[in-house]
């Protein structure tokens, strides 16, 4: 495949390459270098971009539905409002990245760093986000109803004070808080706690 004089294949270099609202829909670029590369509203759906350096990359508004980015290096790269649902983002690191407004629904993020990185107003509904690290995330106005939360990093700032959570969720935070705090033990809140998943399985102890 060729867009305009770019080669487009696994391990391609575009390094710094205008792609701009390029058609690369289920395109081979496993391992491409596209450091800094413009791909803003280019059509990734399906793309394999497996491994592939996307450091400053700008790919705004662009279609990366279904798209594999496991263990892409994805620092500092702007997905603004950019579709990444049911998108493969295992191992990915997003250290920095700004995703604000974007769709990841369904998206697998298991492992993921996403330290730092701006996730104001997205869509995580349903996404795996088992071990990944969100310390300094800017959670602010995301929604990750029905994530899976299990085993992340939660950061305790401001950054993820209006996040929204489903009930599940709250019960995780509930059941961690009133573990270590006490004093603000009350029957309600413990009833609350302790209906944790993972007291139901028999990992975690019932809190008295």
């Amino acid at each position: 495949m060729k867009i305009n004089d770019y080669e487009i294949k696994a391990g391609a270099v575009l390094r710094d390459a205008n792609l701009q609202r390029a058609d690369l829909h289920e395109a081979d670029l496993q391992g491409a270098n596209l450091r800094r590369a413009s791909l803003r509203r280019a059509n990734l759906r399906d793309a394999d971009l497996r491994e592939a350096d996307l450091h400053g990359a700008d790919l705004q508004g662009a279609n990366l539905q279904g798209a594999d980015l496991y263990g892409a290096n994805l620092r500092w790269i702007n997905l603004q409002g950019a579709d990444l649902r049911d998108a493969d983002l295992h191992g990915a690191d997003l250290c920095w990245a700004n995703l604000r407004d974007a769709d990841l629904r369904e998206a697998d993020l298991y492992g993921a760093d996403l330290r730092w990185t701006n996730l104001q107003g997205v869509d995580l509904r349903g996404a795996d986000l088992r071990w990944t690290n969100l310390q300094g995330a800017g959670l602010q106005g995301a929604n990750l109803q029905g994530a899976d939360l299990d085993f992340s990093c939660w950061p305790l700032w401001c950054g993820s004070l209006s996040v929204k959570l489903d009930i599940k969720q709250k019960r995780q935070l509930l059941y961690h808080l009133l573990s270590v705090a006490s004093e603000f033990k009350t029957p309600k809140l413990l009833k609350e706690a302790n209906k944790l998943h993972r007291v139901k399985t028999g990992e975690c102890k019932v809190l008295k």
